[in-house]
């Protein structure tokens, strides 16, 4: 009513159909901008939810034992160096094929440690074409999202990282130190791996499945929206 009042002062002169029109045109307007505004307040409470999965679950990556003893992102060996896993243990070396795991889990660690501000800034410069389409879809959507969006830019950010860390703890020379072990048993074959690339691959893994644990729970458990825009945010997906 008030809408009315205000277009037929301003248009005192206008016909019943003239005006009419004028009033449609405002309602959509204001529709459109009532969107834009809902739109922009749901991609930024899918990144906040994102933002605390780095901040609740990807934080603890970064302790000693964050992915060596958790079974959801324990690093193991790539397959073509678990032969030389079972060569080496069956010819007594257990210690040295433990340690090799071991520090691997411990350069991932270490890496995450070291670039948790890239996967910030992945988040808070994250697009979000359809906000409202991953807010209504599964319950790791955004962090799906995310991971399709960034991955190849932060590959290439956390790889020197990765290699940084791996001679950091260590993991190179024990390494170089199994497969001189493994090469001088008879009758094995030589093997090559990437090291630097598995692990980089397997700490995104990582983290990309730690920020969907976070993730997960915002969207299951109103508890955990602590914030007024994720309860908002939220509440829309509680409808569907």
């Amino acid at each position: 009513m008030k809408k009315v009042l205000l277009l037929a002062l301003l248009v005192p002169f206008a016909s019943n159909a003239q005006l009419k029109e004028l009033i449609t045109k405002t309602n959509n307007k204001l529709t459109s901008v009532k969107e834009a505004t809902n739109q922009s307040d749901i991609a930024t409470g899918l990144k906040e939810a994102l933002q605390n999965g780095v901040d609740k679950q990807v934080v603890k990556l970064t302790s000693t034992d964050g992915f060596y003893k958790n079974q959801a992102v324990k690093i193991l060996l790539p397959q073509e160096l678990r032969t030389v896993d079972k060569a080496l243990r069956a010819a007594g070396m257990r210690a040295m094929a433990d340690e090799g795991i071991l520090l691997l889990n411990r350069a991932a660690e270490e890496a995450v440690k070291e670039s948790t501000p890239i996967f910030v800034d992945a988040i808070k410069n994250m697009k979000l074409k359809d906000a409202k389409e991953i807010l209504m879809g599964r319950d790791n959507a955004a962090t799906v999202y995310l991971q399709s969006a960034t991955t190849n830019e932060l590959y290439e950010k956390f790889l020197p990282v990765v290699s940084s860390s791996l001679g950091k703890v260590g993991a190179d020379k024990v390494w170089s130190e199994i497969m001189k072990k493994y090469n001088a048993l008879p009758m094995t074959r030589e093997v090559k791996t990437d090291l630097n690339d598995y692990v980089t691959n397997k700490a995104l893994e990582g983290v990309f499945k730690m920020i969907a644990v976070e993730e997960i729970e915002i969207r299951n458990n109103v508890s955990s929206r602590t914030t007024p825009l994720l309860q908002s945010v939220f509440a829309q997906q509680d409808k569907k």
